[in-house]
């Protein structure tokens, strides 16, 4: 803040995208709450926070109805799923939902959900009106995965959170190669690669939203996107468990819709908090 001579839209909203939510400017100031002028500037930033996904969203007219409607939107969509839902034996996945279906059905959500995403960053960047250094960029991205600006109970949930995340993406890109690469077909093995990378991931994915969902109900904030990334992790770690039971068909369409409802909130949510926060490092390591 001491180092900008003017605050813009997009200078206010770059700074609450480079917050961390230390809290210390909440400590150090002598207006704060329960002063009768109760500045609250880690409060006041997250609006900013909120406001500025909306900002940079793609497109525009579905992230009003996903800021409005959000989770029940969400699960409108996922809802759809059920209809594709076949009665089949224990252990025979694409008995329940053909693979081609659920092929189509995810490949199509992420590619728009990736374009989106690209989207909303491009946005960001053009506003920023910064000028790409390689140096920048590594020292930014090696802060964003060792978690530089954060500390205590709260930096190591979000490393449960983002590597858990990392390890269920890379579960996913494995038994991908196995399926097409190798004509290795679904369900593998408990010790399999997809399956330990997953449950690794599953883990990480209950541990650390469990724990942000803690700090963040202490501080009454929004947890709809931890709750949506625990229910995910917990329903997959609870159809490993009980796939070759007669409970796998409900369980498998249950955790598909789920992941789903994930999938399409992600470019209109909390987690686009993570790319904004990365490239605001990334122009704040090229600016200072």
């Amino acid at each position: 803040m001491e180092r900008q001579g003017d605050f813009s839209d997009f200078k206010v909203r770059f700074l609450a995208n480079l917050c961390h939510n230390c809290a210390e400017c909440l400590d150090a100031c002598q207006y704060a709450p329960p002063h009768e002028f109760a500045v609250d500037l880690p409060k006041t930033l997250e609006q900013i926070r909120l406001e500025s996904y909306r900002h940079y969203a793609w497109p525009k007219p579905l992230a009003k109805l996903f800021n409005r409607n959000g989770l029940v939107a969400a699960i409108a969509f996922a809802a759809a799923l059920f209809f594709f839902w076949h009665p089949a034996a224990a252990d025979d996945f694409y008995g329940v939902i053909s693979h081609r279906t659920m092929v189509a059905i995810f490949g199509a959500v992420s590619i728009f959900v990736i374009f989106a995403l690209a989207m909303g960053l491009r946005r960001f960047w053009r506003e920023s009106a910064g000028e790409f250094d390689l140096g920048a960029l590594r020292q930014s991205s090696a802060d964003v995965l060792r978690l530089r600006y954060l500390g205590g109970a709260r930096r190591w949930f979000h490393h449960f959170t983002f590597y858990g995340f990392g390890l269920c993406f890379a579960a996913t890109s494995v038994a991908a190669f196995y399926h097409y690469a190798l004509g290795w077909i679904a369900p593998y093995g408990y010790f399999s690669l997809p399956v330990v990378l997953g449950s690794a991931g599953g883990v990480g994915l209950l541990i650390g939203p469990a724990g942000l969902f803690w700090v963040r109900r202490r501080e009454g904030r929004d947890v709809a996107f931890l709750v949506l990334l625990f229910v995910t992790s917990a329903t997959g770690l609870l159809l490993l468990a009980l796939r070759e039971t007669a409970a796998m068909p409900v369980l498998l369409e249950i955790h598909l819709a789920v992941v789903l409802a994930l999938l399409i909130t992600l470019p209109y949510g909390k987690f686009v908090h993570g790319i904004y926060r990365w490239a605001a490092l990334v122009r704040y390591s090229g600016i200072k």
